[in-house]
């Protein structure tokens, strides 16, 4: 009963735009490229000396896309690295979460997400079993039916709001652990999508929870994931079919409306293809496609060529360097899980490719490529950490979408 009421709240919402997987004219003409001929191009960048001094949550996005590459080209070259690396971490952090209760429900997730991507590249039933650990950690920060309609949540010292705007706050997870801290944001709510395939903090929670069905076949997870992608559809995207940011659970206020990154997107369009994928339910695959059109044209982070501009500073590594890299991420998901939609597909290789790196933002020296944040170009001059950090994922998806 209760998968069939959250099907039908599902088919309730109607984005306001039409979908629309023309490739636009005004994206450059790049030359193809097979999967062998990237390959390459990756074995200098996973060097682990590249990536010291890194945050925990971007230490975790390296480990991803080291699995993924594995897992798409049925290798298993990185398992030691990845499997000591997310082992080491699990063990000195419980349920992954560094900093105990004081900081970030989504920097688990981030790593929770990169244990499930270890266990599908490996079979590896100990990184299942942490990603699991973790999903039920973070599921205490949830919004539940309960909560909503009592205005209390058991781990936060505040009253919540149980609808903002006239629409339910079930299913959002609050970013921080902290008994005082009032945000719900979208990356750790989609996560628990994603993880319905296990289940995980909004959109990792979307995300983490959608795999979690995947991989166990329990509902539980499915139901978690169905709540959290709900939620997210109908508080907090924009008209427009982007994900916004965060919503404050005490107050119903919001982040700016220009508040749009990449990586929430990107994190809702990975949850929803496995969501639409284990499910079989067409309006998730609908929504799904409505959000990928949106998010490949959106002018908030990209220019009129297709090329990604957010997180483009070569001066300094920050966060939003690293969130970009999780959009294309989603989308090779959605090209792997939608083979008989060869629009969307075909839409989705051309801006993985547009956005590839290779072209514009590499140089090559002495057997070594460098990579620039900034994808729109020159490729660098020196070598900049922060732009192989960007780039793995990049490489990764385009690996699979040229298969």
């Amino acid at each position: 009963m209760l998968a069939s009421s959250l099907v039908l709240l599902a088919l309730a919402f109607r984005l306001t735009v039409a979908q629309n997987l023309s490739i636009p004219s005004t994206w450059r003409v790049i030359r193809a490229r097979s999967a062998v001929s990237i390959v390459p191009y990756l074995q200098f960048i996973f060097d682990p000396s590249l990536y010291s001094g890194f945050g925990y949550w971007q230490d975790a996005n390296v480990l991803s896309a080291m699995a993924n590459l594995d897992y798409f080209t049925i290798s298993r070259a990185n398992q030691q690295a990845v499997t000591d690396s997310l082992n080491a971490a699990f063990s000195l952090y419980t349920d992954y979460d560094q900093y105990g209760v004081s900081f970030y429900n989504d920097d688990a997730m981030w790593w929770a997400t990169a244990a499930y991507y270890g266990y599908r590249a490996y079979g590896d039933i100990n990184l299942l079993s942490h990603a699991i650990e973790t999903w039920q950690h973070v599921s205490n920060y949830v919004i539940t039916a309960s909560d909503a309609s009592s205005g209390k949540q058991p781990n936060k010292d505040f009253l919540i709001e149980g609808s903002c705007d006239g629409e339910t706050m079930v299913g959002g997870v609050f970013w921080r652990p902290t008994s005082d801290d009032t945000s719900v944001n979208s990356i750790t709510t989609g996560y628990d999508v994603i993880l319905f395939y296990l289940k995980c903090a909004h959109l990792v929670r979307v995300n983490l929870s959608a795999y979690l069905t995947s991989a166990t076949g329990n509902i539980t997870y499915n139901n978690a994931a169905i709540l959290s992608a709900n939620f997210i559809k109908t508080s907090n995207m924009n008209s427009g079919g982007l994900i916004l940011d965060s919503i404050d659970a005490q107050d119903c206020t919001r982040s700016p409306s220009d508040w749009l990154f990449t990586y929430n997107s990107g994190k809702y369009i990975e949850g929803l293809s496995v969501l639409a994928s284990v499910t079989g339910n067409s309006s998730w695959t609908s929504l799904l496609v409505d959000i990928v059109a949106v998010a490949t044209k959106a002018t908030a982070w990209e220019g009129s060529n297709g090329i990604i501009t957010e997180g483009a500073d070569i001066t300094e590594d920050n966060d939003d360097v690293g969130f970009k890299a999780v959009l294309i991420r989603g989308l090779a998901e959605a090209w792997s899980r939608n083979i008989g939609n060869t629009a969307l597909r075909t839409l989705i290789q051309s801006y993985i490719d547009f956005n590839a790196l290779l072209d514009l933002a590499s140089t090559s020296d002495s057997g070594s490529t460098w990579y620039s944040p900034a994808w729109e170009g020159p490729g660098p001059t020196s070598f900049i950490a922060w732009g192989q950090l960007a780039a793995v994922d990049v490489l990764v998806s385009a690996v699979r979408i040229n298969s």
